[in-house]
């Protein structure tokens, strides 16, 4: 293996072990739960999810496991609210 890759795997498991570094602005994933699998995004600091108790409150298990396991890379919405006002 080249020295110019060698440098590029350690600097990646740096970067890994830095998780703050990365702030997520959307995505998409199944979230297989105990009943059904549920589609949820994140856009723009705001969460989405299929299940029914999101839609009558707007979080649920499967955002609020989300937000636990990316914690500091995603923003919070007043946070993100903040950056596009100034």
């Amino acid at each position: 293996m080249d020295s110019g890759m060698i440098s590029k795997i350690q600097k990646a498991k740096r970067y890994a072990e830095e998780p703050e570094r990365i702030t997520f602005e959307s995505f998409s994933v199944s979230f297989k739960g105990d009943h059904d699998t549920y589609h949820v995004r994140y856009e723009n600091g705001h969460w989405t999810c299929q299940c029914l108790f999101f839609l009558q409150r707007g979080l649920c298990c499967h955002t609020m496991a989300l937000e636990r396991v990316l914690d500091s890379m995603i923003k919070p919405q007043a946070e993100l609210e903040q950056a596009v006002n100034q």
